[in-house]
């Protein structure tokens, strides 16, 4: 009986470190890794912490800075700039965005029906797919009416071999 038991105590606990992987990431907090400057009056700081992953080299992060806007069938952008700041004397990277609040560049097709919908409208930056390290926050200083989302890119375990031409 009290091997049973064991057994099935020693089954829960590997069960539950299995699952461990799955829970949600706690809230850090920027200043944590290092101190971050507060966000300025009408800026918002967001900082996106990343799980650890086993192979961090073959993930990139695609950092996705707008807001949610009425758009017809017209593509959209918001216009502004993303520049690359460095915490002094940490050799840290954060970014900070400056866009004109009101100027959106967009196409000028003819919508038939003039239907609209709710569509997250980007800033057209130049950031490109960021290196995945989960060891430090990447920081954006927003303006308060936009908002930062992200995506985790990684590369497929499967090579494949390119044709010779």
């Amino acid at each position: 009986m009290k091997k049973l038991m064991l057994l099935v105590l020693m089954a829960a606990a590997l069960t539950a470190c299995a699952k461990s992987s799955n829970l949600p990431q706690t809230n850090q907090n920027a200043n944590d890794t290092a101190p971050f400057p507060k966000a300025e009056a009408g800026y918002t700081r967001y900082a996106i912490h990343l799980p650890v992953l086993t192979d961090e080299a073959n993930a990139r992060v695609e950092v996705l800075i707008g807001k949610e806007m009425n758009v017809d069938c017209n593509s959209q952008l918001l216009a502004g700039v993303v520049k690359q700041q460095e915490l002094t004397g940490w050799g840290y990277n954060y970014y900070v965005v400056e866009s004109n609040k009101n100027a959106t560049i967009s196409t000028l097709m003819a919508c038939p029906g003039n239907a609209t919908k709710t569509q997250f409208v980007t800033i057209g930056h130049n950031l490109g797919l960021l290196n995945y390290n989960s060891r430090l926050p990447i920081v954006f200083y927003v303006p308060n009416d936009l908002t930062v989302k992200y995506r985790v890119w990684q590369a497929d375990a499967k090579i494949l071999q390119a044709n010779a031409e």
